[in-house]
Order: C-alpha cells, then sequence, then structure tokens
C-alpha cells in the first residue's frame, strides 16, 4: 500500500538546534584561530562570539531579553527609565528648534516606545526616530512592539545600516558600548603588558585564553600610557581595552552637525576601572540571568561583555570634536529629568495595588544604588551647541571624576 503523503524529516529540538549552532560557530572560531597562527586576538574572538552571521549571540535569533532571555535591561524594567530619557530629549529638540532620535542597539524596542509614546503625548515627536540594529531578529522584535503600542507615530521610525550624515537631535546608547569587542592584556613579572589570545585547547572541543608578546596594534602603547598614570602596574593583573572605541567616537562625529550623545552603560571611570583590587578585569558573561565567569561557556548562547572605561571615552569624544556636557550616575540623571514627578503620576493612574506595587518595585531597581542607581553610569556629549546646562546632569554633575583634561564640574 502506497504511503498516503510524504513525511516531513524530523526537526531538532530547541536544545538540540542550540547545541548545533553552538558547534558550528566553535569550528568558525578554530579555523579563524589557525589561520592566525594558533593565538587569536580577543578581540576578534569576542566579535565572532557575538556577532558571527547567523551563529553570533547577537544575530543569532535566539532569545535575549526579558524573562525568556538572559538579562533586562532598564526600559524593559519600567517605562519611567524611557520617560526621563524622553524629557532630556524634548529639551534638546527645543533648543534645537526640532531634530530627529537616533537610537543604537534598540532591545526590544521598548525604551523607543516609551520615548514615542511620551513625546506624542506632549506634542514634542521628533521627525525621524532612527535605529541601528545589527540583530534581524530584534529589528523584527522592534517593529511589531512598536506597531501594537505607538500605532500613531511608529511610522516616524526607520531602521539604518549605516551611520546617517549631518544628524540633528539626539542620539541614544543604552547598554551598547559594553557589547563593543575588547581587547583583553595582562603584566608580565617584569612589569611590561603582554597581550591575551584566545587558542584551542587542545582536545578540539573548547577555548582557552593564553598570553604572549602583543601582537595588535596600538595595545602596548595603549597599556604603557595606563602605566605612565601608575595603573596596570602589578604583575600578574589582567584587564580589558576598547582600542575600537575612538573609532566609534569619530564616526559619530563626523555623521552629527548638531545635537547631544546621552550614553548610559554600567562603568567606571579610569582610576576605579584599573584599581589595583579590579585585578582580573571587568569581563563577564551572562547565560539566562545568571553571571557567567567561563566567556567560553554557552558559546554563542550567552552575552559577554566589559565594563566601560567613561575616562577613555571622554579622551575620545574631545579628541573627535565633541563638548563634554555631563557625567553622573543614573539615579541623579533621572531624578534630574524628572523622575519622582513622573512616578506620581504613575502611581496615581495606577488602576490596583498590585500595579503600584510593579510601579514602586521598578523605581527601586533604577535608583537604589546596590542596584542600577550607581551601577549604571551616563555620559552626555554635545556637538555644535552653546554649553546649556541639560536638566539631567543638573542634580550632580561629576565630569571631575574622569580625570580627563578638559572635562571639569560644571
Amino acid at each position: 500500500m502506497p504511503d498516503s503523503a510524504p513525511q516531513a524529516a524530523p526537526q531538532a529540538a530547541p536544545d538540540q538546534q542550540q547545541d548545533l549552532l553552538q558547534q558550528r560557530l566553535l569550528r568558525q572560531i578554530q579555523q579563524q584561530i589557525r589561520a592566525a597562527d594558533g593565538a587569536l586576538s580577543f578581540d576578534q574572538f569576542m566579535e565572532l562570539a557575538l556577532y558571527a552571521p547567523g551563529l553570533g549571540y547577537y544575530v543569532a535569533g535566539l532569545p535575549k531579553l526579558g524573562p525568556a532571555g538572559d538579562f533586562v535591561t532598564a526600559p524593559e524594567i519600567s517605562p519611567l527609565f524611557g520617560q526621563c530619557l524622553a524629557e532630556q530629549c524634548r529639551e534638546v529638540l527645543a533648543v534645537l528648534g526640532g531634530g530627529d532620535l537616533l537610537e543604537f542597539g534598540a532591545g526590544s524596542g521598548a525604551l523607543a516606545a516609551a520615548i514615542l509614546s511620551f513625546l506624542e503625548r506632549h506634542q514634542a515627536l521628533p521627525g525621524q526616530y532612527f535605529i541601528v540594529e545589527p540583530s534581524p531578529d530584534l529589528q523584527a522584535r522592534q517593529r511589531e512592539r512598536l506597531q501594537a503600542q505607538v500605532p500613531e507615530s511608529w511610522q516616524r521610525v526607520r531602521w539604518l545600516s549605516a551611520w546617517p550624515s549631518d544628524f540633528s537631535g539626539v542620539v541614544l546608547a543604552n547598554e551598547v558600548l559594553d557589547a563593543m569587542p575588547v581587547q583583553r592584556f595582562c603584566i608580565d613579572p617584569q612589569g611590561a603588558p603582554l597581550e591575551v589570545f584566545v587558542s584551542e585547547d587542545g582536545t578540539g572541543e573548547s577555548l582557552v585564553e593564553q598570553t604572549g608578546p602583543v601582537r595588535s596594534t596600538g595595545l602596548r602603547e595603549a597599556v604603557l600610557a595606563l602605566q605612565a598614570q601608575g595603573l596596570v602596574l602589578t604583575p600578574g593583573y589582567c584587564s580589558e581595552i576598547n582600542l575600537r572605541l575612538p573609532p566609534w567616537v569619530q564616526a559619530l562625529a563626523a555623521a552629527m552637525e548638531r545635537g547631544l550623545v546621552l550614553i548610559i552603560d554600567y562603568g567606571y571611570p579610569r582610576s576605579e576601572y584599573y584599581h589595583p583590587q579590579r585585578h582580573t578585569g571587568t569581563l563577564i558573561g551572562h547565560y539566562r540571568h545568571q553571571a557567567e565567569a567561563n566567556i567560553f561557556a554557552h558559546l554563542g548562547q550567552q552575552d559577554i561583555s566589559a565594563h566601560v572605561d567613561f575616562s577613555a571615552l571622554a579622551d575620545a569624544a574631545l579628541a573627535a570634536g565633541f563638548s563634554l556636557a555631563g557625567y553622573t550616575t543614573q539615579a541623579n540623571f533621572l531624578i534630574g529629568c524628572g523622575f519622582d514627578q513622573l512616578m506620581m503620576e504613575a502611581l496615581a493612574d495606577s488602576q490596583n495595588t498590585q500595579q503600584s506595587l510593579s510601579i514602586s518595585a521598578g523605581a527601586r531597581q533604577l535608583l537604589l544604588p546596590n542596584a542600577m542607581g550607581e551601577r549604571f553610569q551616563v555620559m552626555g556629549l554635545s556637538r555644535g551647541l552653546d554649553d546649556h546646562p541639560w536638566r539631567g546632569f543638573g542634580v550632580r554633575d561629576l565630569r571631575a571624576r574622569l580625570g580627563v583634561p578638559g572635562a571639569s564640574d560644571a
């Protein structure tokens, strides 16, 4: 008796599919290691682990944000975060007499939705809301969310694959720089810098770090510059340097005519970043809402990030022609943007006790020092504007902590 219909090939279960992706990514990294004479620079490894087409963490289509993902960001914790940023955007657009918004790495789209909703209510919408997002699946999620939550204003959103030109308005980068590939280094027994590479472990099934003479252009000079400031001197000290940061800032400056850049991320001024007690660096993985010290575990399935050296960011910005408009903690910035008033309005509009408790819990997570309030920092970079006292930096400006010439408290 003939078959009634052809049978479809069995599909791999989700865990099996992830294992297959992990193995494919491992093989690709191994090929690059062998092409580099057995030692791949750490930033090249990190770029592959996060962004290898179809396989890297941010582009493979796996859940990243929210309960089903590996971490949550401030916009998912509370819409108050986006509303505060919208207040700062509204002030900038008013000073400019109009303009656009541009968000790097828009995640789930929660921040864009909160900002557009707030600005729409206050009749202060930007001309366009640009999003630069390397992840195709996140682009799809952003589009779906914005269509559902801001149906009147989402048509202003444009996804870009390249920098805009002659941009005027506000640039937002929330938890973007921590995902930039970094170089790793250690200090040898004589106090000289070594580069940290990624190699195979000998079994062909895993990866390991190894140190050797510095190969990467600019890394030795960058470490020696830190040592000239009395930092990273102890033998065995290891940390990271983001050598891709200055070119990124230069490209941003070239694309921008007038406006304000707001960078929100976890990090430290240089003296704290390279503190003697932080002798293993800041690199960390995140997998299913747990910190993962082994960055080779769950390859392609976990986030890998390093804290931001905000002094290095300020140096790069000043060299690129930006003015340093402000630097403070996330808690100070949100309070300066009217967090207390916005929270009171949200509580007044809440429908029940459970909703009020949720609003309060989100506020604590955003503001408390042992949560995100002080761990996250906010830096403002301005271009083509006078030294305007932006409200987000009005509570407490901490520019003097950066230790950067030309950066001081207002």
